[in-house]
């Protein structure tokens, strides 16, 4: 069962959304807040990365920082800048990137079926960041920022969408990076009645992105729940923020590779050495896109390459070896460049598809980077099948855009 319930949400008056409204607070540094920011007392900024209102030489992880966030929070209500609802909603929250709207349904999702795996995770996140996340919805007693879910095909929930969204939306706006954000709120009761039904029937609920944010969202809910002696299990804080959409309106964009030298080898000796695992293509000067799973593009030395990798050198069989970015960390970064550790080895760095492969290009042109490895990106389908497995996929495997919109909503845990 995937349990989920309508809650009262806190949001910004509609003539204050764009202004509020900001990215992620994990997708850009505080230097690029400021700049955001500036000149904006009104922007979420403040309450998601409140070290910019202070020293750039201030740690972010400074307690002073957490309690400027919690100020700030309170700042917006007092004045006006987040109002919360006189009623529970579920709300729809749809976004268009290159002429394409994905829609999803924002949800107050269950801490105990994240606890017990009926919500799925498909990554391994890190307990600094974890701690950092929870300090940040422990002291605001908040989930500010929502975390960004997938459900199975439901023909229901898709009338139910295409229903509330034919009705004008309650926020509509493209937002500095010419994303557009669509925002309805869902008023009938039986409508909401019906959701929660539909999503109760559902055996999982799939994180897309946001491991870290889901995981101390959870933890500080099971936290509150140990600290009530009077705990009924009911209680707000025993649910979070999420934005659930279809399966089949998300797309996975690539999630490419750069490294800083080939471990030793010449560019004729690193292209022979990839011939004993895969087929390898000259293509030219001009960028090359891989077309299909098991297919990749180097760029090295001002030239690009097609490489198929050859059959016998993965499983098919096996959600994790299947995947491409397995087939490149045990073939080409392990065997060949010594690479053994994604997550630490400063030999590489990793570059969103959302950048375009004409940005490792630009990496290796410079001279920062030797060599640029472009990846076929991985499927909803491969990302559920390994989340229903067990399976957790190698660091830096999805990229999803476009990032949901912090402010629109936000969900109080009393």
């Amino acid at each position: 069962m995937a349990k989920v319930k309508p809650f009262r949400g806190l949001r910004p008056p509609k003539s204050m959304v764009t202004e509020v409204a900001s990215r992620p607070y994990d997708v850009l540094n505080s230097a690029e807040a400021r700049i955001e920011a500036a000149g904006n007392p009104k922007s979420l900024y403040r309450i998601i990365k409140p070290e910019i209102d202070f020293d750039e030489t201030t740690d972010e992880h400074d307690p002073k920082v957490y309690n400027r966030a919690v100020e700030n929070f309170n700042l917006f209500q007092r004045q006006g800048w987040l109002v919360q609802d006189e009623k529970e909603h579920y709300y729809i929250y749809a976004q268009t990137m290159d002429g394409r709207t994905q829609y999803g349904i924002v949800v107050a999702a269950n801490v105990d079926d994240y606890v017990k795996g009926n919500i799925k995770k498909h990554e391994l996140t890190r307990r600094d960041k974890e701690e950092d996340r929870m300090k940040h919805v422990r002291n605001n007693n908040a989930n500010v920022e929502p975390v960004f879910f997938a459900f199975p095909e439901n023909q229901r929930l898709e009338e139910i969408i295409s229903e509330v969204t034919k009705g004008d939306p309650e926020y509509d706006f493209v937002a500095p990076d010419g994303f557009g954000h669509h925002f309805w709120v869902i008023d009938n009761q039986a409508t909401i009645d019906e959701i929660t039904e539909l999503f109760a029937a559902m055996p999982s609920l799939y994180i897309a992105d946001g491991h870290h944010r889901t995981a101390a969202a959870a933890l500080v809910g099971v936290e509150k729940a140990k600290n009530n002696p009077n705990h009924r299990g009911d209680e707000e804080y025993n649910y979070f923020l999420a934005v659930a959409f279809p399966e089949s309106h998300l797309k996975i964009i690539d999630y490419n590779r750069v490294v800083k030298d080939l471990n030793g080898l010449s560019t004729a000796e690193f292209i022979a050495r990839l011939e004993k695992d895969f087929i390898v293509e000259p293509k030219g000067t001009e960028i090359y896109t891989p077309e299909a799973l098991h297919m990749f593009s180097l760029y090295v030395d001002g030239q690009w390459y097609k490489l198929i990798a050859r059959e016998g050198r993965y499983n098919d069989a096996d959600p994790i070896g299947v995947l491409d970015v397995t087939i490149s960390s045990d073939l080409i970064l392990r065997d060949i460049l010594g690479i053994t550790d994604l997550r630490s080895d400063k030999r590489i760095d990793f570059v969103g598809g959302i950048r375009g492969l004409g940005e490792l290009k630009r990496r290796v042109d410079s001279g920062e980077m030797k060599a640029a490895l472009a990846l076929y990106p991985v499927s909803m389908r491969q990302l559920i099948d390994i989340a229903d497995t067990g399976n957790i996929m190698p660091p830096k495997t999805t990229w999803f855009e476009p990032k949901l919109r912090s402010g629109l909503v936000i969900h109080k845990l009393d």
